[in-house]
């Protein structure tokens, strides 16, 4: 195997480096432009990937945390003039109606970048570097290696019944469906939970589901186990409706307790 030094370059060289092996940043990757005039200043290098999107490729030969404003910077311009770039480079057939890619390119990267990077709505990638001299051979090889960037932590949505309740716009009606609740809360003091949900209320007796409360502006809808023990919506709009299926939603929280 031959001998290698890593070797240093310049970010014009870099560019270079990338203009003659996009290819092996990403499969199908291809170079476009250099030095783009955009946003008060020269975007470092424009490529197109495989499916037509159009990337911008900001570089950087040490670790500068910098590079992300600066990247966006140039993803903002590139992405408003975006059918623009289309007409400008037309032998490439992008597509404008594909989403902008903005790929940062260094050797190394801060976890504090990498931290950012994970809150950013946009296909953002990045890759780090090295660029290898092989004894005996002029050109350097270029090896990219892509650093993955986590998902942010999962938002967790804390629901509370008068959300559900306040989605009901009709005063009447949320009047009546909070009442409606409190008395299914006392069938079985201590043993029947409301729980708020995505889209909906809960009610379980000794954690067993019985029924669903679905609100809706002017009225809402109760689902629950018939007599047969399928499961049947009703909607509710009035006092009669209640009282048709009040028994059947009791007569499922009795059969759930067995």
């Amino acid at each position: 195997m031959k001998k290698y030094t890593k070797a240093d370059v310049s970010e014009q060289e870099l560019e270079d480096i990338i203009r003659r092996n996009a290819g092996q940043i990403e499969e199908g990757l291809i170079y476009m432009d250099h030095q783009k005039t955009a946003a008060g200043g020269r975007l470092d290098v424009l490529l197109v990937d495989s499916g037509k999107s159009l990337v911008v490729a900001e570089l950087k030969v040490t670790q500068d945390d910098g590079m992300l404003l600066q990247g966006l910077d140039y993803y903002d311009y590139v992405s408003t003039h975006v059918e623009s770039f289309a007409r400008l480079y037309k032998s490439h057939s992008i597509d404008p109606t594909q989403q902008v890619r903005l790929f940062l390119i260094a050797p190394t990267f801060s976890q504090t970048l990498v931290n950012r990077c994970k809150w950013l709505d946009l296909p953002i990638s990045l890759f780090t570097f090295n660029c290898l001299k092989f004894e005996g051979e002029t050109d350097v090889v270029p090896i990219f290696t892509e650093q993955q960037i986590t998902a942010p932590p999962e938002i967790v949505e804390v629901r509370h019944l008068d959300d559900h309740l306040n989605y009901i716009t009709d005063v009447a009606v949320r009047t009546k469906v909070t009442a409606l609740l409190e008395e299914i809360r006392n069938w079985k003091p201590g043993n029947i939970s409301l729980d708020p949900i995505k889209y909906s209320i809960s009610m379980k007796v000794n954690g067993r589901v019985f029924a669903y409360l679905y609100p809706r502006r002017q009225h809402y809808l109760i689902g629950t186990f018939d007599a047969d023990d399928e499961w049947k919506e009703y909607s509710v709009k009035g006092d009669d409706d209640l009282v048709t299926v009040k028994p059947i939603i009791k007569a499922a929280m009795e059969r759930r307790m067995k």
